[in-house]
């Protein structure tokens, strides 16, 4: 498997990539899929393996609730307005630091710290910061990538 592009989240006020991937909601009418055409003026990035999903989403955590932005790549937003993400309940990973232990699949590289958000239906229930240095890297981790 190819290590992959992440999504990015904007939380208070700044950019980061996100090592999480939230499901989009399905069936939402204000996601739509591109055509052929649409896609082949997209970055090249969301038809390569480093993106298996397809695309690249936007998410942000604004006033305490999580949304998505915008959409690049198969799919696209069909509004101007973010969507209220009250589908997705879950952890989201913001990596933090230096790489302390890339592994070249998914998500799985390990990072110093990460920081830990906690939604659920939406809404921002918890923040905590991991701090992964001193930590075991798994075995099924260490199967895949190379110490830095």
């Amino acid at each position: 498997m190819t290590a992959q592009i992440p999504e990015r989240l904007i939380y208070e006020g700044e950019e980061f990539p996100m090592t999480f991937c939230p499901p989009l909601p399905k069936q939402d009418p204000r996601i739509q899929e591109r055509s052929a055409e649409e896609l082949q003026d997209c970055d090249p990035i969301v038809r390569s393996t480093a993106c298996w999903r397809g695309y690249i989403a936007t998410w942000e955590v604004r006033d305490g609730r999580f949304y998505l932005v915008d959409i690049t790549g198969r799919y696209k937003l069909v509004t101007e307005t973010p969507i209220f993400a009250d589908w997705f309940s879950g952890v989201l990973r913001i990596p933090k630091g230096d790489i302390l232990y890339y592994a070249h699949m998914g998500f799985a590289t390990v990072y110093e710290q990460e920081m830990h958000i906690r939604i659920e239906r939406g809404v921002v229930v918890e923040t905590r910061v991991v701090d992964n240095r001193g930590r075991d890297i798994p075995s099924s981790v260490r199967e895949w990538g190379d110490v830095f």
